[in-house]
């Protein structure tokens, strides 16, 4: 099941259908199905709240990712700061939308496996972004 709610900051409009028929699709290019998935909206400040509780980073950023897959579903928490999405999307000129859906599945891949610490693992998330984008 996945869930959309939000903590100190109005929900974006979201078809939740297709966001989750496309979900599926993309977790099974990667041999997953998916279990309980919730994402949570937030504004900047929650959202470094959460990173500072329970990661210990002092920083803003776009999504958190809490893992609790298992090696075939995958499950987890998504914090998505909508503030940060925004700024995003103004910063490289797309729409808040393109940048939301992307920033939805940055956080599915994330739950797959993908890291993106390195330049290496970031330009492979930035290219499976745009892999399932397309699919969008």
């Amino acid at each position: 099941m996945i869930r959309f709610t939000s903590q100190d900051i109005e929900m974006p409009a979201l078809d939740e259908r297709k966001i989750g028929r496309w979900i599926r699709a993309v977790a099974a290019d990667y041999g997953f199905a998916v279990g309980n998935i919730t994402y949570i909206f937030c504004s900047d400040e929650r959202e470094l709240e959460v990173n500072r509780e329970f990661l210990g980073h002092d920083y803003y950023t776009d999504v958190i990712t809490f893992d609790y897959s298992t090696p075939s579903t995958l499950n987890g928490d998504i914090f998505i700061s909508l503030d940060t999405v925004k700024s995003n999307a103004e910063m490289v000129g797309a729409t808040f939308e393109h940048e939301l859906h992307r920033i939805l599945i940055h956080g599915i891949l994330h739950l797959t496996g993908q890291g993106d610490k390195t330049p290496e693992t970031k330009a492979q998330m930035t290219a499976k972004e745009e892999l399932a984008l397309a699919k969008w």
